[in-house]
């Protein structure tokens, strides 16, 4: 996501901070971070909305570049367009409203690969820490899983009901599409437990979308 044409968000390149590093799974491995601080997001003057999902790269020497998670049509940046689910998503909108507002939140609607908090610094109001700090690749339902290699590789992500099943019920599409009818499902409810303070699918709360006034940033942190 690009704040202005000058401004890039350092949305990738980020793993598990340095002090709280996991070794690597078999055949699939996270990026090291740029720098032995976790990524911050200082907030930009215009209003955007980016939305934010880590990488799960695949080693492939001399070959593409291809990512277990998040792939993004095999390039690193994103270039503003989404990447592959299931992945864990922060959202975003700031500087907006009379107060200078800047609303973030986590959201698993799109399912889950790597743990992830926003933590806002010097903001004003109600201003949590959210997210989902839980490794749900441990407990997902074998009918949610995603390995790599298909079939027979470790799990790298968890999907969505929405993903598994390709259900107008699940994915709240056509006749489901409201707030009426749109309504948590068993596997929404999975990570809806482990991550309360977490979107889990279309139609949730929108109160966990939290505002806080004139944050100086928003930091970002992977793999707890």
């Amino acid at each position: 996501a690009h704040p202005d044409p000058g401004q890039q968000l350092p949305l990738h390149g980020v793993a598990c901070h340095p002090a709280q590093r996991r070794p690597p799974r078999p055949r699939a491995r996270r990026l090291p971070p740029p720098h032995p601080h976790p990524p911050l997001l200082p907030a930009p003057t215009p209003l955007v909305r980016p939305r934010l999902g880590p990488h799960r790269l695949l080693p492939r020497p001399r070959r593409p570049l291809l990512c277990a998670t998040g792939d993004c049509g095999g390039r690193l940046e994103c270039e503003g367009l989404g990447g592959a689910t299931p992945a864990t998503l922060a959202q975003f909108s700031l500087h907006h409203g009379h107060a200078d507002f800047s609303s973030y939140a986590v959201s698993l609607v799109d399912g889950f690969n790597v743990p992830m908090t926003v933590t806002p610094h010097e903001g004003k109001g109600v201003c949590p820490v959210v997210g989902c700090r839980a490794n749900l690749l441990a407990t997902c339902p074998p009918h949610l899983q995603m390995r790599s290699p298909a079939g027979h590789g470790p799990v790298v992500a968890c999907k969505s009901g929405c993903e598994a099943f390709r259900t107008d019920e699940l994915c709240c599409r056509n006749h489901f599409n409201s707030k009426d009818t749109c309504r948590p499902s068993s596997y929404s409810e999975f990570f809806k437990h482990a991550c309360p303070a977490t979107f889990t699918y279309a139609h949730d709360s929108p109160s966990l979308m939290h505002e806080c006034s004139s944050p100086r940033e928003l930091k970002v942190i992977f793999c707890h």
